[in-house]
């Protein structure tokens, strides 16, 4: 009998790193991909991002709704009780033998937690990373715990989930899934990029993202005010904005985009790129701002600088294309500074990415078809 696998996917950042492994699942006659879709992907507000997964020719088995009118804290934790609730019912339906999760987000902690309830093993990718900064540092060594086997991008990350408990022998070093993604995709240059995004760049440009700094929510808006200060001194500089995720605080920062955007003719802000046009912006501008994951894991492989604010990102390993700063006006209009200067232009030409990794879908195809799930939920606890 043919294994079902099972991709949970809750945003258009989760989905753009599977999509290469599900349509390897899709295309493999042993295995049987079964795809439930849930978190931002099914909110009219994050653009439904759900039609782009039907549109590259997957069927959604089951869809879960999780996200409330509202983004406060009792809020986030209804929509972790709904997708616990929904990701049951779903599991229950579609009976898979593995359920396959990427990353952190609260609605995957919640299909991590209703697979485990369920005695359906676990495939996590991405684990072993750290964010201190973020709510979703908990949430991914949670998920981890739950899980039987772990693909990961870095071996500081496989000595991580060791560290934890994880057994040796089901962990993976596999390297990151996003700057395989790149090599897979024909990107555009920069005309084209600028018919697709209506857009007409200037001489300067940057990609800005900017995510609610969910381990201190109030400081969210304040920090994000700073930066919108800084680039308000950028009138010769296209600033194209991708809107921030669904997490606490996260509505607040839309809005003042919103109003940043209708302020100065510069600037163009886009709910969801998708990923060819994410990484062609990548490829076809200076550089990207703010304090997304991608800044750091995706966008030196393009030998562009990241402006990474705050703590968001803290404990990740960093390329030296990565200038860290402070979320205060000055501190990032020095970074700015610096993104442009000849000496880290030149620099740029050097960096290695640490997430540098080859085949990783192939080879994450290859053990989820090949390995014996007999027994590979009782995980003892590795001791070191």
């Amino acid at each position: 009998m043919n294994r079902k696998i099972c991709v949970v996917t809750g945003s258009r950042a989760d989905y753009g790193l599977l999509r290469s492994v599900m349509q390897g699942i899709k295309n493999d006659p042993n295995l049987i991909i079964q795809v439930v879709v849930t978190g931002m992907h099914l909110s009219p507000y994050f653009g439904l991002t759900y039609k782009e997964i039907e549109s590259d020719g997957f069927f959604i088995d089951e869809k879960v709704e999780v996200i409330n009118d509202l983004d406060t804290p009792e809020e986030i934790s209804q929509s972790i009780a709904k997708g616990i609730i929904g990701c049951a019912k779903a599991f229950n339906i579609l009976e898979p033998d593995l359920i396959l999760l990427l990353g952190d987000r609260y609605e995957i902690y919640s299909a991590a937690i209703a697979a485990h309830v369920a005695l359906i093993p676990i495939a996590h990718i991405h684990g072993g990373e750290l964010t201190a900064g973020s709510l979703d540092d908990a949430f991914r060594h949670s998920i981890s715990k739950m899980s039987s086997l772990h693909f990961v991008a870095a071996e500081e990350y496989k000595k991580r989930l060791i560290q934890l408990g994880e057994n040796p022998e089901r962990v993976y070093l596999v390297g990151g899934l996003g700057v395989d993604s790149i090599k897979k995709h024909n990107l555009l240059n920069k005309h084209e990029l600028e018919n697709k995004l209506s857009v007409k760049f200037l001489d300067k440009s940057l990609l800005i993202t900017f995510h609610p700094v969910t381990l201190d929510v109030e400081s969210s808006e304040s920090q994000f005010r700073e930066l919108l200060k800084a680039l308000s001194n950028y009138k010769d500089t296209t600033l194209i904005f991708t809107m921030p995720n669904a997490d606490a605080g996260g509505r607040k920062l839309i809005n003042m985009v919103e109003e940043f955007v209708s302020k100065n003719k510069n600037a163009k802000a886009f709910t969801s790129l998708g990923q060819l046009l994410y990484f062609s912006c990548i490829l076809n501008m200076d550089g990207v701002v703010g304090n997304s994951s991608s800044g750091v894991i995706e966008v030196p492989s393009f030998k562009k600088a990241t402006i990474n604010i705050g703590d968001r990102q803290l404990g990740r390993l960093q390329a030296e294309s990565i200038i860290n700063c402070k979320p205060l006006e000055k501190d990032i209009l020095y970074a700015i500074e610096k993104l442009y200067s000849s000496s880290f232009q030149t620099l740029l030409n050097r960096v290695t990415n640490p997430y540098s990794g080859t085949g990783v879908s192939d080879k994450i195809i290859e053990v989820l078809g090949a390995i014996s799930l007999d027994g590979i939920i009782k995980k003892a606890f590795h001791d070191l």
